[in-house]
């Protein structure tokens, strides 16, 4: 047992398997209290089991450390409630939040319906905020406290996901949110955007070259939930983590701009915006056409 965390209460959202198992073991190993949640679902969403968190509260126990099961569904205000009361009635505090929960309902733009949109955006964007509001009251209070969403590098765009991009993209511009608002009260906030082999990276239908595995942003995490990270200043940040590779995503910012005179049409737009602004060309654009040409000579594509 380490003590990176000792004295720290976690919650982390999503538990029961892969990342969010890791990062539940990883905290708990450092000596952080543990709530761990799993609505216990398929990568759908549907058929929700508790046992997947309990069974993952006695490898916890099992190791030395401390850990409490709730398998509630954080899509919901009262879920996500539930989840940060646990900690409070457990063990009087809550240090961090870590949500990792998700699901996939893959489907073309044009082909998609609300039932394959909306429980994707519930599970991803709302859960995070659920945990985010209720956590962030009693963190307020503290002035103390880490907040850290999940999210991945889809956010850029996806063929075929456009829901689950749309959510993480979300969680970006809701995690840097939090690190505005909240700065003041001594709560930082950043986010997560892993690649690892879990039951959803399986599905991925191209050969990924940089792919590590859960434990390792596992270390990230707890790194970001420590004093350490807090002390360095690291808030509205969001880090991709594969194998050895760490990065870091810039921030939002205008790439080029130009000023005209007069008023604007679109004739004048249409003459002055290609020179003097331009486009910022899509990597994500770029690597679909190589996957396909790849994949009409008959290889298999390739995914940085």
């Amino acid at each position: 047992m380490g003590n990176f965390l000792a004295g720290k209460a976690v919650a982390v959202t999503g538990a029961g398997r892969g990342i969010g198992r890791a990062v539940a073991r990883a905290a708990a190993a450092e000596g952080a209290k543990v709530v761990v949640n799993d609505y216990g679902v398929s990568m759908d969403g549907t058929s929700p089991t508790s046992e997947v968190a309990e069974a993952v509260v006695k490898e916890i126990e099992a190791a030395g450390g401390e850990a409490i099961a709730v398998a509630d569904d954080i899509s919901t205000m009262a879920g996500g409630q539930r989840v940060v009361d646990a900690a409070l009635t457990s063990y009087g505090r809550i240090d961090g939040v870590v949500c990792v929960a998700g699901i996939l309902r893959e489907r073309m733009l044009f082909n998609m319906s609300e039932e394959e949109w909306d429980p994707v955006v519930a599970t991803h964007l709302k859960g995070t905020f659920t945990l985010f509001r209720a956590a962030s009251a009693v963190m307020r209070k503290q002035r103390a406290g880490t907040l850290i969403g999940f999210t991945s590098g889809n956010h850029q765009g996806s063929v075929s996901q456009a829901n689950y991009s749309a959510a993480k993209g979300g969680i970006i511009s809701l995690v840097r949110s939090a690190a505005l608002g909240l700065h003041k009260y001594g709560v930082t906030a950043n986010a997560v955007a892993p690649v690892a082999r879990t039951r959803m990276s399986a599905n991925v239908p191209m050969e990924l070259k940089e792919i590590g595995e859960p434990e390792d942003v596992a270390a990230l995490v707890v790194y970001l939930l420590s004093d350490a990270a807090r002390e360095q200043g690291v808030t509205g940040q969001v880090y991709t983590i594969a194998g050895p590779k760490i990065a870091v995503w810039a921030q939002p910012r205008e790439l080029r701009s130009a000023y005209g005179e007069g008023t604007w049409t679109p004739e004048r737009i249409a003459e002055f915006l290609p020179g003097s602004v331009g486009v910022d060309p899509m990597p994500m654009l770029a690597q679909l056409q190589a996957m396909e040409e790849a994949a009409r000579g008959g290889d298999r594509p390739n995914a940085r």
